[in-house]
C-alpha cells in the first residue's frame, strides 16, 4: 500500500469518479477521453507488474476500456454516462480486493479472465469504429461549413 502507483491509484479514482472529473474533462471533444485512458496506466501498471496477475489486468482494461467506448458517445451522452459509471474506483476495489486476498472477488475476476479478453477485443474495434465516425463526421461538418463560406 505504499507502493506509488498504488498511492496514484487512489488518487486517481477519488478525483476522476468522486469528483466527476471524468466526466468534466470528457466534455473536451477527443482531449477528456484521451485523458481518461491515460488515467488507467497505474492500474494496469500495478496489476501486471506489481501484483502479476494476468486476468486482473485484463479486467481493469476491460473496465477501462468501457468507460472510454460510453465516454465516446457523442452528444453528452457519454458525458452524461460517465457521472454514473465509476470504472477507476471499480478497478481500485478489484485490485483492492486481489491486494486484500479477497476470495470472492479473485474467484469473480479469474472467471471472467476468458471474458474480458474477448470484450476487449471486441472493445477495441468498437472504440477504432467510434473515432473513424467522429473523424468522418467532423470532416463533413467541415466541408459543410466551408462550403457556406
Amino acid at each position: 500500500m505504499a507502493n506509488r502507483a498504488y498511492q496514484t491509484m487512489k488518487g486517481l479514482s477519488s478525483y476522476m469518479d468522486r469528483y466527476y472529473l471524468d466526466a468534466l474533462i470528457g466534455v473536451i471533444p477527443g482531449w477528456g477521453d484521451a485523458i481518461a485512458v491515460l488515467s488507467v496506466v497505474p492500474f494496469v501498471y500495478f496489476s501486471s507488474k506489481v501484483i502479476k496477475s494476468f486476468p486482473l489486468t485484463l479486467a481493469v482494461l476491460n473496465n477501462a476500456l468501457r468507460d472510454v467506448l460510453m465516454g465516446m458517445l457523442p452528444f453528452f451522452v457519454g458525458d452524461i454516462i460517465d457521472f454514473f459509471h465509476r470504472s477507476n474506483i471499480q478497478n481500485m476495489q478489484m485490485i483492492q480486493g486481489f491486494v486484500d486476498g479477497d476470495e470472492a472477488v479473485i474467484k469473480q475476476v479469474n472467471q471472467r479472465a476468458w471474458q474480458s479478453a474477448i470484450v476487449l477485443v471486441i472493445l477495441l474495434l468498437l472504440i477504432a469504429l467510434m473515432i473513424w465516425a467522429l473523424i468522418s463526421f467532423g470532416s463533413y461538418l467541415y466541408s459543410l461549413v466551408a462550403s457556406i463560406f
